[in-house]
């Protein structure tokens, strides 16, 4: 007995002190700091329990969070019954200095009261609030802690005020309504309806263009949503009009597991808009339409749009959100418009046709086949003059083109046919590696015209080239090109910027003939060509062969002060030049059998087609010195026949002094010539 008796008393001193420290004045002063730094250690704000008043019955507390921050909560409840009926108030009059609680940048303030009445079983918050200047009631019921019934009623909330008061910028305005009736939100028994009305709504431009840098004009906009949620399934309908877009969704989905079965559209004046919410930089107008149906393991999106005034359609085939298959038909996008909506310079006018078939979209096995058609193609000769510089006008350019593209993993091979009123080109097999960015094809090329090419060359060329080659593009550039022109075959190749050239038996007259110069020279040459293409400095050595003079005013000089026909001549010899830019210094070295013509340090400005020069001509041992300047074309001729001239005067006054003074008068003559 008295060990019972010790227990009870031990017992109810243990009862009797924790009634004192939780339930008395006494107790209470004796615990409040210990809550208090309790729960500044929780939230990191320097929080006092202003008020800390808890008895069997009652309790009366106000916690500040900070200066300016207070919760407040004051009733009655049961220990016994485990049943309550409290009021709180939460005055967040300073939110910006709750950052570390709230984990977010906030400002300006937000207040809520009401009550809070119920047991262990069943718990019923209902509350008012004035966030962002709104009306706003709410009713909530709790179930063993777990919400099951939510009724909320938000009235004129102002949309500016909530995005200043969650530090965002003030993109907009508008009138918000929300009316939530959820009589079960308990998982698999929804019973509820959700309707959201946004009125008065008008964007701010000059945010816009600040933040984003696109100009809109006044744009006025609603919204209205309206769901209904029952058991699995909700059933909504979503419609957001202004002047710039309608975009409109409608139909049945279910959460879980994911189903889905609705329709959307979406109709845009102006995509700029749309750049805080896509991040694209696009612009133009874009309708689009089509369905969307299956579950998460299995869904078919299907769609039409009318982009860059294009009629096309598209059904894309997921499995876990992630594309599977795709396919994509386009007929007769405007490129014109295409170029526009990117926010690209007008190159051309076109209409492009596109049948893509992606069997597999996966990025690391990605297999199909895309066809393209581009027709009534037409560049924009004005814009392209003046965007390159060209120092004359581009000539009015149409081209079509056609590629057949597959798709094998990493591997994106395309045959291509580009026809246009400058050249065509046909490439056999261009093949793009996606993984390691490198690139080779074949192509052939067909200039018919060169001459329609003196906006690039600066100069007038006649005739055409074919030409056909190889080009890789990996860590390295290297380029090869074949050609038979001028009579001859051209090899070329070029590694990054190093270019160089062989070439053998070409016919100078044709070269000469392309070049439109004056066909004075036909004859074969061999040739080797270094070129940097960034200094635009190189060297060529070749060599001429049955070299055969044409009429020329040259060598017509040569015939009356020499005497000699070199017309009747063959010549061979060597021709090199140093080339740097524009500017050409030559030489010139040809013999035939009696005769030589020798020149050094010719100047040649490919630019300006000017020419000063300096022949030295030995016809048969008599010298002639020929100077050129001027136009290439027509280029000034200067003749010194000093020397042929003194030869001719001794042996005319020798021949004739021997008629008169005998054989010997050579001797004579030595001293005055």
């Amino acid at each position: 007995m008295k060990i019972l008796a010790w227990l009870i008393g031990i017992v109810g001193v243990l009862v009797g002190a924790v009634y004192t420290l939780l339930f008395t004045s006494l107790g209470n002063g004796v615990v409040k700091p210990l809550i208090e730094t309790e729960i500044q250690k929780q939230i990191h704000l320097p929080s006092k329990l202003q008020r800390f008043h808890l008895n069997m019955s009652t309790i009366d507390i106000l916690l500040e969070l900070n200066k300016g921050n207070t919760v407040a909560i004051k009733g009655d409840y049961s220990l016994f019954s485990q049943s309550f009926n409290l009021k709180y108030n939460v005055a967040l009059a300073e939110l910006a200095t709750l950052k570390e609680l709230t984990k977010t940048e906030l400002q300006d303030s937000f207040y809520t009261d009401g009550t809070v009445v119920g047991d262990a079983k069943v718990i019923k918050i209902a509350g008012a609030s004035d966030v962002a200047k709104s009306n706003t009631s709410y009713n909530v019921v709790l179930e063993n802690l777990n919400p099951t019934s939510i009724i909320a009623k938000v009235d004129k909330l102002d949309l500016k005020a909530l995005l200043h008061m969650l530090h965002q910028k003030e993109y907009a305005q508008a009138a918000v309504n929300l009316a939530v009736n959820f009589k079960n939100i308990t998982p698999h028994k929804l019973d509820g309806d959700i309707l959201l009305v946004t009125k008065e709504g008008v964007l701010n431009s000059s945010v816009m263009k600040k933040d984003f840098g696109i100009t809109i004009p006044k744009t006025d906009f609603a919204m209205n949503l309206d769901a209904k949620l029952k058991g699995d399934d909700v059933d909504y309908r979503y419609l957001l009009t202004s002047n710039l877009a309608k975009i409109s969704s409608s139909g049945k989905v279910k959460p879980q597991p994911l189903n889905v079965d609705v329709k959307y559209g979406v109709n845009v004046a102006q995509l700029a808009v749309l750049k805080p919410l896509t991040h694209a930089d696009i612009r133009g107008p874009l309708k689009l339409s089509g369905t969307v149906k299956g579950s998460k393991e299995k869904m078919l999106v299907v769609g039409k749009s009318d982009i860059a005034a294009s009629k096309t359609t598209f059904s894309a085939q997921l499995a876990d959100f992630m594309p599977k298959r795709a396919t994509l038909h386009i007929k007769d996008l405007k490129l014109q418009k295409l170029l526009y909506m990117i926010k690209q310079p007008h190159y051309a006018d076109a209409l492009i046709d596109m049948d893509a078939d992606i069997t597999n979209a996966d990025p690391k096995n990605l297999h199909g086949t895309v066809l393209t058609n581009l027709k009534k193609g037409l560049l924009d000769s004005r814009y392209l003059t003046k965007a390159y510089k060209f120092t004359s006008t581009m000539p009015k350019t149409t081209f079509s083109l056609q590629a057949d593209t597959k798709l094998n993993k990493n591997l994106i091979d395309t045959k291509l046919d580009l026809l246009s009123s400058l050249a065509n080109l046909h490439n056999k097999k261009i093949r793009f590696n996606m993984k390691d960015g490198s690139l080779q094809s074949d192509y052939s090329v067909n200039i018919a015209n060169l001459d329609k090419l003196y906006f690039v060359t600066e100069r007038h060329l006649k005739g055409g080239i074919v030409a056909n080659g190889d080009v890789k593009k990996a860590k390295d550039l290297d380029f090869t090109m074949h050609s038979d022109i001028a009579g001859g075959k051209v090899d070329a190749k070029l590694h990054n910027d190093d270019f160089h050239a062989d070439i053998n038996g070409l016919q100078t007259l044709d070269i000469l003939d392309m070049l439109i110069y004056p066909k004075i020279f036909k004859s074969n040459i061999d040739a080797k060509l270094d070129y940097n293409l960034v200094a635009q400095k190189g060297d060529f050595k070749g060599f001429l062969s049955h070299g055969k003079f044409t009429r020329n005013q040259v060598l017509d000089l040569t015939k009356q002060y020499a005497h000699i026909d070199l017309y009747k001549q063959l010549f061979k010899g060597d021709v090199n030049a140093k080339i740097n830019q524009e500017k050409i210094l030559a030489s010139l070295d040809l013999k035939s059998n009696t005769s030589s013509i020798v020149t050094k340090d010719t100047y040649i400005n490919s630019k300006t087609q000017e020419i000063k020069s300096r022949l030295d001509i030995n016809a048969n041992k008599h010298p002639l010195v020929v100077k050129l300047s001027g136009k290439i074309a027509k280029p000034k001729v200067e003749i010194d026949a000093s020397k042929i001239l003194k030869k001719e005067a001794k042996k005319a006054l020798t021949k004739e002094l021997q008629k008169h003074l005998g054989k010997d008068v050579g001797n004579l003559l030595k001293g005055l010539f």
